[in-house]
């Protein structure tokens, strides 16, 4: 290897979102900080974890939330309308 043209490959501390912390080797100046590690990744816990960016998942919800309604309204009143047939 020649001298002076491969940057410096020093030990850095890597930081999860989970709070799980280990060493590696970098060549990135400082802790690199990742939003999914090995031991919060579901392919290596075997359990599934939601990582909600920009909330996504809250708008989401909130979109078909108003669906369900209706759908529960609808059926309400599905379910009254045949409850007074049955009775004449």
């Amino acid at each position: 290897m020649k001298a002076g043209i491969h940057p410096a490959y020093d030990e850095v501390n890597v930081i999860c979102a989970c709070g799980s912390t280990f060493h590696t080797r970098s060549t990135h100046k400082g802790d690199l900080r990742v939003e999914i590690c090995s031991s919060c990744h579901p392919f290596f816990t075997g359990r599934q974890k939601l990582v909600d960016t920009e909330g996504r998942v809250d708008r989401f919800q909130k979109k078909y939330a108003k669906a369900r309604e209706l759908q529960a309204q609808k059926k309400a009143t599905a379910d009254a309308k045949t409850a007074r047939t049955s009775q004449r």
